[in-house]
């Protein structure tokens, strides 16, 4: 991950985009505070598959339409 600022990216913003399609994550900045972060785009898509199959180890799924054959008060 690169830090750039809102200035250096207005001058360099072809180069900097081409580094952002080739995988890189820019961060934008202005006064030194993060403003913006251009990511590619199958990057949250790959980061939300990891995290799925993290959850994946841990996670019990089961039937939550069906009724668990117990009476309850809907009035509790």
């Amino acid at each position: 991950m690169i830090n750039i600022g809102i200035s250096e990216f207005r001058s360099n913003m072809h180069q900097i985009i081409q580094r952002v399609q080739q995988g890189e994550t820019v961060t934008l900045t202005q006064r030194g505070v993060e403003v913006a972060r251009l990511v590619p785009p199958d990057l949250i898509r790959i980061a939300a598959r990891v995290e799925l199959k993290r959850l994946q180890e841990t996670a019990e799924v089961g039937d939550v339409i069906s009724s668990l054959h117990e009476a309850w008060d809907a009035d509790v």
